[in-house]
C-alpha cells in the first residue's frame, strides 16, 4: 500500500540525510493522514485516493514554481520543482502526446463523438480512463484539437 511505502521511504530519507526528499515525503504523509481522518473516511486511504493526492500536490508544486520563476525567484522555483520530482516518482508514468492522442481517438470512436458539441461526453470518459496518466489540461487540449 502506498501509505506504508511513504512511511518506509521517510525512514530511508532520514538515514540518507536527504532534506528535500524528506520534506516532500513528510508533506505527502501529512495529506494522507488528513485524508484518512476526514469525516467518512473510516481511517482508510485507498491507493487510488493516495495517487490523486500526490498528483494534486505535484500540480500545485509546478504551478507555484511557475509563479516563483515569473517573480525572478528561481531559488524558490527550484525548491518546488525538486519536491515535484519526488512526488512524480510515486505517480504512474505520464502518457506521451502521441499515446494520449491514440487513446483519445479510441474514446471518441467509442462515444461516437463527431463535433466539438460532443466534447463533454468525451471528456467525461477520458478523464476517468486516463486519470493519473495524463494532465487534465493536456486531455482537454487534445480533445479540442481532435474534434475540431
Amino acid at each position: 500500500m502506498l501509505f506504508e511505502q511513504i512511511s518506509k521511504d521517510i525512514a530511508s530519507a532520514m538515514k540518507a540525510r536527504d532534506k528535500v526528499r524528506l520534506e516532500a515525503l513528510r508533506n505527502i504523509k501529512k495529506y494522507f493522514l488528513e485524508a484518512k481522518t476526514a469525516p467518512g473516511a473510516n481511517d482508510e486511504l485507498t491507493d487510488e485516493s493516495a495517487l490523486k493526492i500526490i498528483a494534486k500536490m505535484a500540480k500545485q508544486g509546478k504551478d507555484a514554481a511557475k509563479i516563483f520563476a515569473e517573480q525572478n525567484r528561481q531559488d524558490l522555483a527550484d525548491g518546488e520543482l525538486a519536491q515535484v520530482a519526488v512526488y512524480e516518482e510515486y505517480l504512474p508514468k505520464q502518457m506521451s502526446q502521441s499515446e494520449l492522442e491514440e487513446a483519445l481517438k479510441a474514446i471518441i470512436a467509442q462515444v461516437g463523438a463527431t463535433s466539438a458539441k460532443d466534447m463533454g461526453k468525451v471528456m467525461g470518459v477520458a478523464t476517468k480512463a486516463l486519470a493519473g496518466k495524463a494532465d487534465g489540461r493536456a486531455i482537454s487540449a487534445a480533445v479540442k484539437a481532435l474534434l475540431a
